[in-house]
């Protein structure tokens, strides 16, 4: 029986306002849990949980996750406020990335034991549906070693590009933050930071692999149809 997942499709909404949402859904989760805690969960976890996905794009933003490198942001903040973008030190797993206009940004608010309590499965899963998403447009996205999100040649030095990232927050099996998919996103953002902490490593877009704009309505319906596949859920 496929796992039901309710999609949100929240439209522009700025990073605060859909951060604090996500903390809401998964709280309100953690809390269905804390009531049957007298009896161990088991595979299948608790039916009762809710499992969301989020769809938005954010004004521009720089988040830094909860061990990231503060040096890592290139701008002062007098530069940063001039040229309109928000930064928050947030609870997520990586280091600096930004999001913006242009942008596809994904958050999956699961309960993992209605899937699969490993973190390693739900991090290659989530690359898993970008891969198969940017292959129907004739790219290879791949992993590259020991680093998270979807790349394009990552094994071909000074050709390494980075088209989605990646960073998540766990509690209590239920997973908030997500992927970040560059479309039609204005790259020159990230020439103000160290994406994701990675020295000497480029940042690219649909957009500019393929050298034309590509319709953001018809980007959402591809990975929610490559998310169904691959989490063998269905999207209500």
């Amino acid at each position: 029986m496929k796992k039901k997942v309710f999609l949100q499709e929240l439209g522009k909404k700025s990073y605060k306002e859909v951060w604090d949402y996500q903390e809401m859904l998964l709280q309100e989760n953690v809390r269905i849990k804390s009531l049957v805690n007298s009896e161990p969960l088991t595979e299948g976890g608790d039916q009762s949980t809710t499992n969301y996905l989020l769809f938005v794009e954010h004004s521009p933003v720089y988040t830094l996750g909860r061990n990231g490198n503060a040096m890592n942001v290139l701008l002062n903040e007098e530069e940063r406020i001039k040229k309109g973008i928000e930064y928050f030190h947030i609870n997520r797993g990586g280091d600096i990335t930004f999001h913006g206009p242009g942008q596809l940004v994904g958050y999956p608010v699961l309960d993992l034991q209605h899937f699969n309590t490993d973190l390693g499965w739900y991090l290659r899963s989530l690359e898993e549906v970008i891969i198969r998403t940017i292959a129907e447009y004739g790219l290879k996205g791949e992993r590259s070693k020991g680093e998270t999100g979807v790349w394009i040649e990552p094994d071909v030095k000074g050709s390494e590009r980075k088209i989605c990232a990646m960073g998540i927050r766990c509690s209590r099996w239920i997973t908030m933050h997500g992927f970040a998919f560059n479309i039609n996103t204005d790259l020159d953002y990230f020439n103000y930071i160290v994406p994701c902490g990675i020295q000497g490593k480029q940042v690219t877009s649909l957009q500019k692999e393929l050298g034309q704009s590509i319709s953001m309505e018809e980007i959402r319906n591809k990975v929610r149809f490559n998310f169904e596949k691959v989490f063998d859920a269905e999207l209500i």
